[in-house]
């Protein structure tokens, strides 16, 4: 009796750590690991930093999809976040908000 409601505990487990999981996985499908770790500077902030900074801004999810798709320079010294506008508006939205999620 136990074992089923321990498997049914992990699938459910499993079930919820799934998208943050996948949302990972799309920072590496766009290749945003190769400037961005999740807890430390790299060439780009950390994504625990981005999401810092943005904590009280109600327009950050917006803010991040639009330097994601169109670039920006100065938010973070002066190297420049190019442009990557071949990650879809949908992709970039999932992105935004999955970074802002990372403490």
């Amino acid at each position: 009796m136990r074992t089923p409601i321990l498997g049914l505990i992990a699938c459910g487990l499993a079930a919820l750590a799934g998208p943050a999981q996948a949302d990972a996985e799309l920072a590496k499908k766009h290749n945003c690991v190769a400037c961005h770790h999740q807890e430390r500077k790299m060439l780009g902030p950390a994504f625990k930093d981005i999401a810092a900074k943005y904590t009280a801004d109600p327009s950050a999810v917006q803010t991040l999809v639009k330097s994601i798709r169109e670039g920006s320079v100065g938010v973070w010294g002066q190297l420049p976040m190019p442009a990557q506008p071949q990650v879809s508006e949908a992709d970039a939205l999932t992105l935004a908000k999955y970074v802002l999620t990372i403490k």
